[in-house]
This record gives structure tokens, sequence and C-alpha cells, in this order.
């Protein structure tokens, strides 16, 4: 079986295959080589972003791959949802990239009585003008963190439904645009479920990627405590730098658009989310959305590995991170011990690559 790319292993951010055989890279016919201008700018922005590992190391251990789902996702204009076992430093690493990239942040701990204007604001009466004024919620932010967002009810996850989606909040008929950039990062405890809400697919959806936040492995986790013991205090951030900023993600952005995608690719893209709606093991397949949100996370990747047009290897590095929250398993086949990983796994094993 060939298994996909792992996202983030390696150099920045995976080193993918690049020039190997079995790979599309066809220049689109025709295609003129950008200003110099515009290069030079794609090209400081790529470093900038790859400084971000760096960075975000000075206070986290081992969550490359997670790093570098962020990042493309950031370029991508597209939101993050984590998940992992409490005191795997999800919280500590959004913190440290915001810092990092020298965006506004906010943090809200999503509980059960959190209220929906508690997240987008609210009108309030002021008794000076007479008038009600709008009070500006945690959601008016560059990188908002929603922490445990499964465990609030229903109601209050829907009111990051139209931020997620229109980036804007309406208030009594009123639309007030989100700022640029307008990411949310939501984290989850995956064995915990009592008191907790599941996401809705519909909500699901509009995740970008699910990241899956591991426990650091025996090394890492003994480089961690040698660091708590040298006087390490994960509260103090003054040593992370700011080394990109909101210019370098949009010119990141800007050349990620321009990033080639041959027509076999994209029939590959295509393929691949249809074998998901005809799998048996799976009730629930990648919707069109899923397709389109492959296809950005793809090109992102290639233009982070330093390429102007996507691989077969890119779709496949990044399936499962943008594909494994779209699909859900049947009950039975969850009762054999299918995961969601393992579906995908199989699907890009059956689904030929264009050569």
């Amino acid at each position: 079986m060939n298994h996909p790319v792992e996202l983030g292993k390696g150099g920045w951010p995976g080193d993918g295959p690049g020039d190997e055989p079995g790979t599309v890279q066809d220049t689109p016919p025709g295609a003129g080589r950008p200003p110099e201008e515009t290069l030079r700018q794609s090209e400081t922005a790529r470093a900038a972003l790859a400084a971000l590992r760096t960075e975000v190391a000075k206070t986290v251990v081992g969550q490359d791959s997670v790093v570098t789902g962020l990042v493309i996702a950031l370029l991508c204009r597209g939101h993050v949802l984590l998940e992992g076992v409490p005191g795997t430093a999800k919280t500590l690493m959004i913190k440290t990239l915001s810092r990092a990239l020298d965006l506004d942040f906010k943090r809200v701990q999503f509980t059960p009585d959190l209220m929906p204007g508690d997240v987008t604001g609210s009108l309030v009466y002021d008794n000076r003008t007479a008038e009600f004024e709008f009070r500006e919620g945690p959601v008016f932010t560059n990188l908002l963190l929603a922490d445990e967002i499964n465990r609030t009810p229903p109601k209050t996850q829907a009111s990051l439904l139209e931020a997620m989606e229109e980036r804007q909040v309406s208030v009594e008929g009123t639309a007030r645009p989100l700022p640029d950039p307008f990411v949310v990062c939501a984290t989850q405890n995956p064995i915990e479920y009592e008191g907790t809400y599941p996401l809705p697919e519909a909500q699901l959806d509009r995740f970008l990627v699910k990241l899956t936040v591991p426990v650091p492995t025996r090394d890492e986790e003994i480089s961690m405590l040698q660091r708590h013991a040298s006087g390490f205090d994960p509260r103090d951030l003054s040593e992370v730098k700011p080394v990109a900023g909101a210019d370098e993600l949009a010119a990141g952005r800007a050349a990620t658009r321009a990033v080639h995608l041959d027509p076999k690719v994209a029939a590959y893209v295509v393929d691949l989310c249809r074998a998901t709606r005809q799998s048996p093991s799976l009730q629930l397949g990648v919707s069109p959305r899923g397709a389109t949100a492959l296809l950005a996370t793809s090109r992102a990747w290639a233009w982070l590995s330093g390429r102007d047009y996507v691989t077969p290897d890119d779709v496949k590095a990044l399936a499962r991170p943008t594909l494994r929250h779209r699909v859900a398993l049947r009950p039975e086949a969850e009762l054999e011990g299918a995961t969601t990983d393992g579906v995908l796994e199989g699907i890009l094993a059956h689904v030929p690559a264009p050569r």
C-alpha cells in the first residue's frame, strides 16, 4: 500500500517529492514568468512563514506538522479544528503562533452557559445618549481561539457560522465586517463525551482542516521536561518574536492562487472525493465544498514547498487533514474498528493517481 506523504515531516513544510517520476508537472500553456517584484514578494513571504516553525518551537515541542497545517489554513483563509487530549499544548500553540505572526488574538472558553452574544457582541443601551450601541465580541479579531467548542450548546456554536463563512456578524439586521485576516482555531477533546455537544456536519464542513495534535514522542517529552527544569514558563512568550504579518500572508495568498493546477490533477481531486461517496464504510462522503478545500490546501502546500504547480503527492499529503472531518463512518464499520483516516488511506491507495 502506498501511504500518503506525512504532513510537515522532514523540512518545511514537507520536502515534497518535487521532480520525481510519475507526477504531473506540466507548465500551463503560454504562461509567462511572473514579474520580478511579484517573485521577490513571494520568496520573502515564503521565508517569513517558514521562520514561524522556529518561533513556535521556542515554546512548543514536536508539533511541526500541526504548525504546517495552521499556516496552510492561514494561506487559504480557512478555519482549523484542533483535536487532541488535554495537555498537548493546543492553546499555547495558537497563542505562540499569533505572537509570531503579529496578529490580534482573542480566546473564548466555550462553556454550557455561554450565549451567542458573548461571542459575536450585542447591543448595549447607553444611558448618556439614550441609544443602543454595538459592543464588539471577541470574534472581532484576527485569530480567534474557540477553546473546547464542543462544550457549548448548538445555539452558541451556530453563532460562529456566519462569521466563519461570510466573515461578518449581523446584529439587528446590520452586517458588521470582521478584520482581515480572520481565522477560527477551535479545539476539542476526542475522548471526553459527557457534557459535550458534537458539532453538526454543516459546521464541521466549514472548517478547512482538522488537525490531530499527538502526544509528543519520548525524546520530545524528555526535551520538554528539560526545558521546564531549566525555568521555562509557558505563560512568558517574550522570547517569541514577530517574523511575519498580514502583508506576508497577503503575498502568500496571492502566490498560492497563482499555483498551476493541471486538469489531470483536478480530476484526481474529484475522483478521490467521489470515491468517499461510494465507499461502503462511509455513510457520508465529501461534499463539493470539500473538493474545493482539498484543491486550496494542495496549492498552498505546493507553494510552501517552492513549486508553482500541484502534484498528486500534494493532494495525497493534504487529503486526510482536509477530508477526515467531512466524512462519517457507518455504525457497522465503526464496530469493526474502522477509522476515517484508515478509510481515506484505503481510498488513496485504490484511486489511480495521474502520471
